[in-house]
């Protein structure tokens, strides 16, 4: 679902003239035409590269697992062999149109398959057909599952239903994913809540990090997730659609208590790790958590600070200069590598909307930016000056080629 900005000064027959003339309006703009603007600006060449680069990796991932079923995983050459639940999520959302809908169904029943008993959803499944729950090693997972695992099981069939409008096969699975969202560890307030004596590895994205009490990027996954579960399910007459807006509502009347107004962001979570969430503030606003102020002011922050935390087009999780306070296996993650640091491009699908909503010309450059750099020296997962971290990674060419994606 494409993500909106409130239309101010700019009507619809200004923005085409802005789309066609050599400067952009920095009023705000809806994202679906920021993708127009887009297909202008960015050069020919490259739009064509980078559909062709990620039909590419997503050929590439694919692995055979149990019975046959082809499994996308996360780099482009097949070397992780298992189906990890919110890569493929990404992969859907951002590029289901370069996908097959008869693989997406087979592995979104695979993925099914390795829930728990107790609803858990697994991190990843593996291609002997174990599901697995945690991340890290399998004989040394990091926690005892990863707290987003039901939201991305969520959004990926929801956004699966959207692609094929097959409803039969929500109703089918409506049960389990329910049963998943109903296992995340929430609090009377709605929002998802890591408790710090013994947490659970938050999104995945940061699944090293011991983020602890009220945690913001899970928390707007969980909003995002019921609120896709509430209108489908009342479109396919199944579940229980009052269920998911109530719990949407919640989380809508709460988000604030991790809003840090002083900077105009939010923070990553309310204990350990209270930090401004670069990533997360984004994704609130992607989402339509934030009020037209907030929007307004995250904008803001990421303008101001894009020299610091943008490389080559990609963006870390913390301001600059900042490491994450605490890990889920010390000593934790050396400072400028990985999630601790590093510059990624897997948020560019909800940070350059946001940055766009105010600065269109800036926008437009982190695109070229990327692009150029996974042109010039291979698309991975992070990086950071000459260190670069897992090549051929697939969700950071689905999620920049989703920017350009007008389906």
């Amino acid at each position: 679902m494409a993500p909106k900005f409130t239309l101010q000064t700019v009507s619809g027959i200004v923005m085409l003239i802005a789309i066609a003339s050599a400067s952009l309006t920095t009023d705000q703009i809806e994202a679906s035409e920021f993708t127009l603007i887009l297909q202008k600006k960015i050069n020919q060449p490259d739009i064509d590269w980078l559909r062709k680069a990620t039909q590419n990796q997503l050929r590439g991932c694919r692995v055979q697992g149990k019975d046959g079923v082809w499994l996308h995983t996360p780099d482009g050459v097949g070397n992780y062999r298992a189906l990890w639940t919110r890569d493929f999520s990404y992969m859907v959302q951002y590029a289901g149109d370069l996908l097959d809908p008869k693989e997406i169904k087979a592995s979104i029943l695979y993925l099914l398959a390795g829930q728990r008993k107790d609803g858990c959803m697994p991190d990843r499944v593996n291609v002997a057909g174990k599901g697995v729950s945690s991340p890290g090693a399998e004989r040394t997972p990091l926690a005892d599952h990863a707290l987003d695992n039901g939201m991305f099981m969520a959004k990926l069939v929801c956004d699966y239903v959207e692609l094929t409008g097959d409803l039969n096969f929500l109703r089918q699975v409506e049960p389990a994913i329910r049963k998943g969202l109903d296992h995340t560890r929430r609090v009377a307030n709605g929002l998802v809540f890591n408790p710090p004596e013994s947490p659970q590895c938050p999104y995945g994205f940061t699944d090293t990090i011991a983020k602890t009490g009220h945690l913001l990027f899970c928390s707007v996954l969980y909003f995002d997730a019921c609120s896709q579960m509430e209108r489908l399910c009342r479109k396919a007459e199944c579940g229980n659609p009052a269920e998911y807006k109530r719990r949407a509502k919640l989380i809508q009347e709460n988000i604030n208590l991790l809003w840090n107004d002083n900077a105009g962001m939010f923070w990553a979570a309310d204990r350990d790790c209270k930090q401004i969430d670069i990533w997360g503030s984004a994704l609130a606003v992607n989402y339509g958590l934030t009020t037209e102020q907030q929007s307004h002011r995250i904008a803001g922050y990421l303008i101001a600070n894009h020299d610091q935390i943008v490389q080559r087009g990609q963006v870390r999780h913390l301001p600059a200069g900042e490491n994450w306070q605490r890990f889920l296996r010390e000593p934790g993650i050396k400072p400028g590598t990985y999630q601790n640091g590093a510059f990624w491009a897997t948020p560019l699908a909800w940070i350059v909307p946001t940055i766009a909503s105010r600065d269109p010309e800036l926008a437009v450059k982190i695109v070229r930016d990327v692009i150029a750099d996974f042109r010039d020296r291979g698309i991975t997962e992070c990086i950071n000056g000459d260190y670069r971290n897992v090549p051929e990674y697939v969700v950071s060419a689905t999620n920049v080629y989703g920017l350009l994606n007008t389906r």
